[in-house]
Order: C-alpha cells, then sequence, then structure tokens
C-alpha cells in the first residue's frame, strides 16, 4: 500500500541503531567456491566501550549460514569476549509494523489536516482504531494519505544484521574480523577459442564469471576463486574455512593460480567490486598458438546417425597452456574471409589439470557419413554367440580424414567375455567392453569396416 510505504521511508531515515560507530571503510575479501558458496571476510574498525555492549554489524549476506560465523578482534584477541550471537532477519515492512503496533497507540492523516490519535485494534484491508473518546472507527486503507509511528518495533531491522552481545576489558578502537560462508554466490570458467585458416592452431581466451545473488554487495574486494568440489555436510552446517588467510602475493598477470590443498586457487590481483545481482567477468589467462587437431568419431550403438566432431588439444607448458583449467564452458569460433566470427560450437569441460588432453564436442560432421549393421549372428555353442558387423564411413570432405570407430561389446550375460577373432581393420582394445578402430577415409570415398566377435559365457 503506498501510504504505509511512504511512511515506511520516513521511518527509515529518522531510525537509527543503537550499535558502536563505525570509524572507517570495511576490508572485505570474498573467497568464492564453484557450488554456490562463498566465505566472506569483513574487517571494520568499532570504538569499544569497557564492559558489556550489543555490537550491530549491519551489510551482511542475507544467504549467510549463521553457524559459520566467526568474529574476533584483530587489534587485541584476548580482550574480546564474545558472549553471545544472533543473526537478526526479521525485516522491516508495513504489515509487520501494523501488527507490532496492535493494542499501541498511533497516529494517521485522512485528509488535508484531519489527522487523528488512536490505539490500533487490528490491521488489514482496514484499520481498526480506539479513539480518546472511546469510539472505534474503521478506516480504509485506500482512504490514509499517512501513518506515523513513536518508534520502529523491537524486533524488526532494515537489514539482515549480525548483532553480538561483547565484553571489552577497556575502552579502546578495535579492528574486528567477522568471517562466514553463504549462499548466492557462484563461479565458473568460459573459454573463447578462435581456430586459424587452417584449424591446426588456436587462440585461447579463458574468462572468470562471478554471479552474485546473496542479497549485498561487496565493495572494493579482494576475490579469490577456489576450483574444486569442497564435501558440505547434508545439514549444510560447514566448517569454518581458513582458505583467506594463505594467499599468494600479488603478482602482474591479472589472475595469479596456485594449489592450494586438493584444489585450486585463483586470486585476482586488484580490487574489484561486486554489486548485488550482478555478473562480473574477469580475465583468467591468454594463450596464442595453441596447436590443436580435429578428431571426428563414430560411436554407432551410443549415435547411430551421427559422426561426432571434437577439437583436442594437450593442456602442456610447451604448447602455451600448462596451467589447471577449472570446469566451465568452452566455445570454438572461426574468422570467414570477411573477417566476421562464426561460432562453430561449444562444450562443457571438467576441471583439468596441467598436462592432461582437453577435448570438447562441437557438432555433427556435415560431409561425412556413417552406417552400421549387424551381418550375422548365430550361437556356435551352448555358452557362446557369434556376430559379425560392418560400419561404412564416406567421405564427401575435399580432404582426406580418419575417423575413429568405437565398438561396446556388452552381451546380456553380465560375466560375458568377448574376442574379436576376424576383422579388416586393426583395433586397440581400450577397457575390457570397449575397442576402437581407426579408419583413414580418402575424399569422396567409401571405407567399409568388417569385423566378427565371439561372446563367451
Amino acid at each position: 500500500m503506498k501510504t504505509k510505504s511512504t511512511a515506511l521511508l520516513i521511518l527509515a531515515g529518522l531510525f537509527g541503531w543503537c550499535s558502536l560507530l563505525l570509524a572507517q571503510e570495511p576490508e572485505v575479501s570474498v573467497t568464492v567456491y564453484n557450488q554456490d558458496l562463498a566465505l566472506i571476510r569483513d574487517v571494520r574498525t568499532f570504538e569499544l566501550k569497557a564492559g558489556e555492549q550489543r555490537l550491530y554489524f549491519q551489510d551482511v549476506a542475507a544467504q549467510i549460514d549463521p553457524t559459520s560465523v566467526h568474529l574476533r578482534s584483530l587489534t587485541a584477541p584476548n580482550s574480546l569476549l564474545l558472549l553471545e550471537q544472533n543473526f537478526e532477519y526479521d525485516l522491516v515492512d508495513a504489515d509487520k509494523i501494523l501488527k507490532k503496533y496492535i493494542d499501541h497507540e498511533i497516529e494517521l492523516c485522512l485528509g488535508q489536516k484531519d489527522t487523528l490519535r488512536g490505539t490500533l485494534l487490528n490491521s488489514g484491508d482496514q484499520l481498526v482504531v480506539a479513539l480518546p473518546s472511546g469510539e472505534v472507527r474503521l478506516i480504509q486503507n485506500k482512504d490514509i494519505r499517512w501513518l506515523n509511528f513513536p518508534r520502529l518495533p523491537e524486533g524488526l531491522i532494515t537489514r539482515p544484521t549480525l548483532v553480538w552481545l561483547v565484553k571489552i576489558d577497556k575502552s579502546q578502537k578495535h579492528r574486528l574480523e567477522t568471517e562466514y560462508l553463504t549462499r548466492g554466490i557462484d563461479w565458473h570458467a568460459e573459454y573463447v577459442a578462435l581456430l586459424n585458416d587452417r584449424e591446426t592452431e588456436m587462440d585461447l581466451t579463458a574468462w572468470v564469471s562471478v554471479d552474485n545473488r546473496s542479497g549485498i554487495g561487496y565493495k572494493n574486494a579482494r576475490l579469490k576463486l577456489v576450483a574444486g568440489e569442497v564435501h558440505l555436510a547434508e545439514e549444510r552446517v560447514a566448517p569454518r574455512y581458513e582458505i583467506a588467510k594463505a594467499m599468494q602475493a600479488m603478482a602482474e598477470q591479472p589472475v595469479s593460480e596456485k594449489e592450494f590443498f586438493e584444489y585450486h586457487l585463483y586470486t585476482v590481483n586488484r580490487l574489484t567490486s561486486i554489486n548485488n545481482n550482478q555478473v562480473k567477468q574477469l580475465t583468467l589467462f591468454d594463450a596464442a598458438g595453441v596447436t590443436l587437431q580435429k578428431k571426428y568419431l563414430f560411436d554407432g550403438q551410443r549415435w547411430p546417425k551421427q559422426v561426432r566432431l571434437y577439437t583436442r588439444f594437450k593442456n602442456e607448458a610447451k604448447n602455451h597452456l600448462g596451467m589447471p583449467f577449472p570446469a566451465g564452458k568452452f566455445r570454438v569460433y572461426k574468422k570467414d574471409v570477411d573477417s566476421s566470427m562464426v561460432f562453430l560450437g561449444e562444450d562443457r569441460i571438467e576441471h583439468t589439470p596441467k598436462d592432461e588432453w582437453l577435448e570438447t564436442f562441437l557438432g555433427a560432421a556435415f560431409d561425412i557419413k556413417a552406417e552400421r549393421k549387424q551381418i550375422s549372428s548365430e550361437m556356435i555353442g551352448k555358452n557362446q554367440l557369434r556376430e559379425s558387423y560392418e560400419i561404412a564411413l564416406r567421405n564427401h570432405k575435399k580432404a582426406a580424414v580418419t575417423v575413429t570407430v568405437v565398438e561396446n561389446f556388452t552381451y546380456r550375460m553380465p560375466e560375458s567375455k568377448w574376442k574379436i577373432i576376424e576383422y579388416s581393420l586393426a583395433y586397440t582394445q581400450k577397457d575390457a567392453r570397449t575397442a576402437e578402430f581407426s579408419v583413414a577415409v580418402p575424399t569422396d570415398q567409401e571405407v567399409k569396416l568388417r569385423y566378427t566377435v565371439d561372446y563367451s559365457w
């Protein structure tokens, strides 16, 4: 209701906390995990008086885990005694104020100068007000211009707030450090690869996207990103991580990386502000001249109508890389003759350490076709089956290609064994149930692969 909202705005301007004075802008560190979790470290300076007092810590994340909060004095750790800790999140609104003021006196305006005072008996679509004369008046909400309350009711706050009851030995200024975990902040990596004309190399740019929906922004924060899966207890009561306390010194690159415990830690080497409801992108690294290969794969049992196209490259130093790749989306582009960019496809990659191969699926090859068919199937004994297959590959591209053909040997008997007894092209056994054939297909030709397999159980 507009009149209630107007009254709340007036109250918000007049209302002041009985909290201790904040002496300077807070120092904030944000460590984000790629699983909707962040560790916030917030250092603020307060004038504290000797004895017991309540300390109000506003501007905290709305999705905070209250059980993870940690407070200590950096100025004199042994002088601060924490007696009680509360997270207040009963935020003020018009209906809550009205309900709190039932059986209390309020003031309201019904016209240009027509004001009245009375005791609020009930609220809803209309107010029930007992006047000093003893009359009871029903007042429609649409007729109210404004409402006035003596003070904000106890227990209602304008922002999520941490409240501590602390005891101090002597009066002095303290730098207080607060750490807590919050939901609502996530990050992921995004990779943009630009192929050269011959499709043998690429220029690669890696970005970090931080998505903040925690309920507040973080101004001039030191930002750190953790790549890896941190275990959280099922009831979501998480431990107090100390990752923010062992950071690497700033380097010249925009983001520095290092191994940290069983994860990888990325530190943004400058302060940055992360607004609420904002996706912020930061450059992770750039690499030029990365050698890559194109891989054509046909798995007729899984994708009977597709020859799938992949790009693959090795994440090693001699290939201008050699750093851990956080999980994220990998997009591939190529320039046309007019220098316009053409999008070729995208895939998601998992966390990949250095010196490992990365493969990204881009789509189905247009000019390479494949057909798989069973030639025969017969029982040659009580516990033995023989099957023959033919895979035909046709290449309509202007250049010869090599297609990797994957065959999966999973007969209906779980304990069955298999053996290829005849084959037209050599194969490699990849694991207990898989064989791969490498088939060279010249341009505008068809090549047929045939093999026979025996199952026994």
